[in-house]
């Protein structure tokens, strides 16, 4: 049996393929923690390039506050990589976001529409339940292990 430089050179090819398609398919999700008041929960976050940026700042000591009447948001010591900007159809109460305009968290609790200014990084785990304390509080964000 002859094996021809193609079909040796495809089985190379896959074979270093497959680890890194196992590795990505093992990878556990990223997740982050949020204290404040007596509320703690957690949001399993995308793997982009923002995302990425905001763990590289973690933890974070913020100050989550109610804007409108869907969602809170927190301050951020400094812009983040806006490499994650994808458009997106399926927004739902519990999405976190980066608002590109002010540079900022939006922890949504309510319905709301994409308008092409926010970058999608997670989503709540466990329900919008602790969103719905009202007020100005201390707020702590870490990475989960």
């Amino acid at each position: 049996m002859t094996i021809s430089r193609r079909n040796l050179l495809a089985a190379a090819a896959a074979g270093l393929a497959c680890p890194a398609l196992l590795r990505a398919q093992g990878k556990a999700a990223m997740r982050l923690r949020c204290r404040f008041a007596d509320q703690d929960f957690t949001y399993r976050l995308l793997d982009n390039p923002t995302v990425r940026d905001l763990v590289s700042l973690l933890p974070l000591d913020l100050t989550i506050e109610d804007f409108s009447t869907n969602e809170k948001l927190a301050h951020l010591p400094r812009r983040l990589d806006e490499g994650g900007l994808a458009d997106f159809t399926n927004e739902a109460p519990g999405d976190l976001c980066y608002f590109r305009g002010w540079g900022n968290l939006a922890f949504f609790h309510g319905p709301y529409r994409y308008r092409g200014d926010l970058i999608r990084l997670g989503h709540i785990e466990g329900g919008v339940a602790p969103l719905l304390v009202r007020g100005e509080h201390p707020l702590r964000v870490e990475p989960l292990a």
